[in-house]
């Protein structure tokens, strides 16, 4: 067996994982707040844009996680197009677990279905990226910890839904966000300690790419991404706020000659 190190760089990966995490949570909880409060097309892009906030997030979460992950005896390549199609997974999933929140008249249904939906699709993410890893041994999961951790995807998402759909000030966002990212790097280290491998050392090249050459620059750019998504959001003025400078032009109009 060989021995597996999740944080091989030290305190490092975890905490900037869950701040990945957090950001990308809290970014999805406004966008899905502006969306309820706007109609048409304008609450359609507000949920895709949350949508890929969640989906952006989770995933960079779990590869920044991942970056910290070794295995004793052999060395570790990601396999590019599945890695890719785990994020593709996530936001999609995501977008429709969103979509069901936003668009949906019952909303207890609507936030059962949305959590059930976007928590099996982060937990679907999650493992077809443990699925890209390519190393030389054998790759066993145990069952009862695949199970928890699917289990916590989904109450995490529901739980985020919830949120989006009952809080609405600043602050209660961010207490909300910080409890979301620890809920993603549960589900995720959970889902790691289901993981042992069986070492079979070779000298065979592995095919793929390191986590530098692949899973580093994309999270960077994903990161960037929510960070500058994140700025858009809070440059944009807020329904209330439209509408507050919208009143205030009447009067201008009315008075003009």
């Amino acid at each position: 067996m060989g021995h597996l190190d999740h944080a091989a760089l030290g305190w490092l990966t975890p905490a900037l994982s869950y701040v990945m995490a957090c950001i990308g949570a809290a970014l999805g909880l406004r966008c899905t707040v502006r969306a309820l409060g706007a109609t048409g097309r304008s609450r359609r892009n507000w949920l895709i844009t949350a949508a890929s906030a969640i989906g952006t997030g989770i995933w960079t979460m779990h590869f920044v996680a991942m970056l910290g992950f070794s295995v004793t005896g052999t060395d570790i390549r990601y396999d590019v197009p599945l890695t890719v199609v785990s994020l593709l997974v996530a936001m999609v999933v995501v977008c429709a677990g969103v979509f069901a929140v936003g668009y949906g008249h019952d909303r207890t249904r609507a936030l059962f279905l949305g959590g059930l939906t976007t928590g099996i699709g982060v937990a679907s993410m999650h493992y077809l990226g443990m699925a890209a890893v390519r190393l030389h041994g054998d790759v066993d999961y145990d069952p009862a910890l695949v199970g928890l951790s699917v289990v916590i995807a989904v109450v995490a998402a529901t739980a985020a839904l919830w949120a989006a759909l009952n809080i609405k000030s600043p602050v209660a966002v961010t207490i909300a966000s910080l409890i979301m990212g620890a809920a993603v790097s549960s589900m995720h280290y959970t889902g790691m300690f289901a993981v042992s491998v069986r070492v079979a050392p070779s000298d065979a090249s592995l095919p793929g790419a390191t986590a530098m050459q692949f899973i580093f620059p994309l999270a960077v750019g994903l990161g960037s991404y929510l960070f500058l998504t994140s700025a858009f959001v809070a440059l944009s003025p807020t329904t209330g706020e439209r509408q507050a400078s919208a009143s205030a032009q009447r009067p201008v109009e009315s008075a003009a000659p």
